[in-house]
C-alpha cells in the first residue's frame, strides 16, 4: 500500500436490488454487487449497501502533454494540457493501450494525489488551457472528474474527456454538462467487435455519441484504433463514416490510429500506415470533412485542410504546429471557409514535450 491512502466517497448511481445485491447504474455494465465486492471498474465498490467511489483524489500520475496527443485537433491547437488518470476501467479491452493503469488493481498504482482546487492551480500555474481526464476511463471516476471540472471552471480552464462513451444516460447528462471537448473510442463499427474483444456493446456507444453532439456544448471528436483483421475492413470503415456523417454531421473529426501489439493480441501485427491512409480516404469518400491518422508519422495526413478550397490551414509534424492558416474569427485565410471546432485568434506553442508533474511537490 501506498503512504497515499484511497480516499472513498459516496455516489449516487445505484439502488438496492430484492436479493440484497446493489446494482451500480453508472454504465451498461450495470453490475450487481455483494457487501465488499467491486465492480469489473475495480473501484466503485459495495460498502454498506451502497456504492462507493474508492479512488477519489488519487491518480496514476499527472504530465503535461500536447493537445493533438488527446488526439484533439481542432480544440485550442497547439496549447498545453493538464492530464492525468486513475486506476481500473468499465470495458475490458483485449487490445488495452494502457492494461497496466487500466487493468491493475493495486493501490499502489495510485501513487501521487491531489485534490480538485489542487489540480486546478496547478494546471493554472503551468499555463494549461485545459485539464483532461485520460489514460483510463473518466466515466468510473465520475464523481472526482466533475469536482475537478468545476474547480477548472472557476479558472477559466476547460476539461476534456478521453472516453470509451459507455455510460448510462442519467449520469452521462450531469457529467457532460461539465466537460468542454471529447475524444470518444469509436472502437469498431459491429456488435461481433464490441462484445468479442472490449466486453461490451456498440448501441450505448452511438447513443453517446449521438447525446454529446446534440444535447450538450461539448466539441467532439472519435478515435477508432484499426485492428488488422478485426475493425479495418472497407465494408465497416465505410458504414461507421456514413453513420457519422448522417448522425454527428460531415464537421466531427475523426482520427484513425494504428495498433500494435498489446496486453492480450500480441498475436497481431501492427498496422501497416497503407491501412490508416485507406480509412481516411473512405471516410473523406463517405462526407467527413476531417479525417486524421494516428500513432504514426505522416504529415499530410495530420494537417488540417479547408474542405472547400483545398489550402492546408494547420500544419502539424507529429504534435508540433508550424503553418497556421486561420483567421481570428476561425476561417480559412484563402476563401473565408468556417473551420469547425474551438479555436483561439493564435495557436499554442507547447509543441510535442511531455511534462511529467509530481503534485506532492507542487
Amino acid at each position: 500500500m501506498s503512504q497515499i491512502e484511497s480516499s472513498t466517497v459516496k455516489t449516487k448511481y445505484w439502488h438496492l436490488l430484492d436479493d440484497g445485491r446493489v446494482q451500480c447504474d453508472l454504465c451498461p455494465r450495470e453490475c450487481k454487487l455483494h457487501e465488499g465486492q467491486q465492480g469489473l471498474c475495480f473501484i466503485r465498490e459495495n460498502q454498506n449497501n451502497e456504492i462507493v467511489l474508492t479512488t477519489y483524489g488519487r491518480s496514476s500520475g499527472f504530465c503535461i502533454d500536447p493537445i493533438e496527443k488527446k488526439p484533439l485537433n481542432h480544440f485550442l491547437p497547439g496549447t498545453p494540457v493538464f492530464s492525468f488518470g486513475t486506476a481500473g476501467c468499465n470495458l475490458a479491452c483485449k487490445f488495452c493501450q494502457n492494461w497496466d493503469i487500466s487493468k491493475s488493481r493495486e493501490m499502489d498504482t495510485l501513487a501521487d494525489a491531489a485534490s480538485p482546487e489542487k489540480i486546478a492551480r496547478v494546471a493554472a500555474d503551468y499555463g494549461c488551457r485545459s485539464v483532461a481526464f485520460t489514460y483510463n476511463d473518466p466515466v468510473i471516476f465520475h464523481e472526482y472528474a466533475i469536482d475537478v471540472a468545476k474547480a477548472c471552471r472557476e479558472k477559466d480552464i476547460r476539461t476534456v474527456a478521453v472516453t470509451a462513451g459507455y455510460v448510462n444516460p442519467e449520469p452521462r447528462a450531469e457529467f457532460y454538462q461539465w466537460m468542454d471537448a471529447a475524444n470518444v473510442d469509436l472502437k469498431a463499427f459491429t456488435e461481433r467487435f464490441y462484445h468479442k474483444i472490449t466486453g461490451s456493446h456498440l448501441e450505448p456507444v452511438l447513443d453517446t455519441l449521438k447525446y454529446i453532439k446534440h444535447e450538450t456544448d461539448c466539441w467532439l471528436e472519435t478515435t477508432t484504433l484499426l485492428i488488422p483483421g478485426e475493425n479495418d475492413s472497407e465494408r465497416e470503415l465505410t458504414e461507421m463514416s456514413e453513420w457519422v456523417v448522417e448522425n454527428l454531421g460531415p464537421d466531427m473529426p475523426m482520427h484513425f490510429s494504428a495498433f500494435h501489439p498489446d496486453f492480450k493480441m500480441m498475436d497481431v501485427p501492427s498496422t501497416p500506415i497503407s491501412t490508416l491512409e485507406r480509412a481516411r480516404e473512405i471516410a473523406m469518400k463517405a462526407g467527413v470533412r476531417y479525417a486524421y491518422v494516428g500513432n504514426v508519422h505522416d504529415p499530410a495526413a495530420d494537417s488540417t485542410w479547408c474542405h472547400k478550397c483545398g489550402a492546408r490551414l494547420i500544419e502539424r509534424d507529429w504534435y508540433v504546429l508550424g503553418e497556421w492558416n486561420l483567421d481570428e474569427k476561425g476561417c480559412c485565410k484563402n476563401c473565408g471557409t468556417p473551420v469547425a471546432g474551438v479555436f483561439e485568434a493564435q495557436p499554442g506553442h507547447w509543441g510535442a514535450k511531455r511534462l511529467p508533474i509530481r503534485m506532492n511537490l507542487e
